[in-house]
């Protein structure tokens, strides 16, 4: 399930809880702002899955904790905030990522692309140009560190994902370039992802479902050539 705004608005009887209120008292405005929404449409979604209303306090690196037997993701910019939650019987994790449809600032790209991944914006940003592939690189690996971190409590630098878009069907593959967890008797190296463009912003998400999908014949997920648009 997932809540989205484009505001800061809410609805009659929501509040936070005191706890989540202690740890904003001194934050500015628009922290407070941010932080106060994202909780709201997260128990929104909750409350779809027919879960009660609970205290969403951060955990390490800030990462929201969860109620028992759900795992979900926050995300916030200027002009959106979201929330996905889902049950862990389905769901081993989620990743959701909104940025503004604008270039990095200078220096980020240098700091979080493989030279591989630069040569890919590189290209894409001369057939694609109203997307900037930049930014968009760097919300798809926002989005796959949400979803490592709960499974493996374990940084992951920049440098130990490889993003591979498939801009045709806005989609992306993550390639783990370090060992990636083991779930189920299963190693995890790679995570699918979709992106959207839409309202000047950028939008990613990955799902790793707890079942594998079925196999396919022939290669799975080819990347598809960037089209011109």
């Amino acid at each position: 399930m997932a809540a989205v705004s484009h505001d800061d608005g809410h609805e009659p009887g929501e509040e936070l809880f005191p706890q989540e209120e202690a740890l904003i008292r001194r934050a500015v405005p628009k922290r407070q702002r941010e932080f106060t929404t994202v909780r709201f449409l997260a128990r929104r979604a909750l409350r779809e899955l027919g879960r009660p209303p609970v205290a969403l306090l951060p955990g390490p690196r800030g990462a929201p904790r969860w109620p028992e037997g759900i795992v979900g993701s926050m995300t916030h910019c200027d002009g959106y905030r979201a929330a996905a939650v889902a049950r862990t019987e389905d769901t081993l994790g989620l990743g959701i990522d909104a940025e503004p449809n604008a270039p990095l600032p200078d220096g980020v790209l240098e700091a979080i692309a493989l030279p591989r991944e630069h040569e890919s914006i590189a290209a894409l940003a001369a057939l694609r140009p109203e997307v900037h592939w930049d930014r968009l690189l760097f919300s798809a690996k926002e989005s796959v560190f949400k979803v490592w971190y709960p499974l493996t409590g374990r940084e992951l630098d920049f440098s130990e994902a490889e993003i591979v878009f498939a801009p045709a069907g806005r989609t992306f593959r993550a390639r783990l370039l370090v060992p990636g967890p083991v779930v189920q008797g299963r190693s995890l190296g790679e995570f699918d992802g979709r992106w959207t463009r839409e309202r000047g912003l950028l939008a990613t998400a990955v799902h790793l479902p707890r079942r594998p999908a079925p196999a396919l014949r022939g290669p799975r997920h080819r990347p598809e050539p960037p089209s011109a648009p």
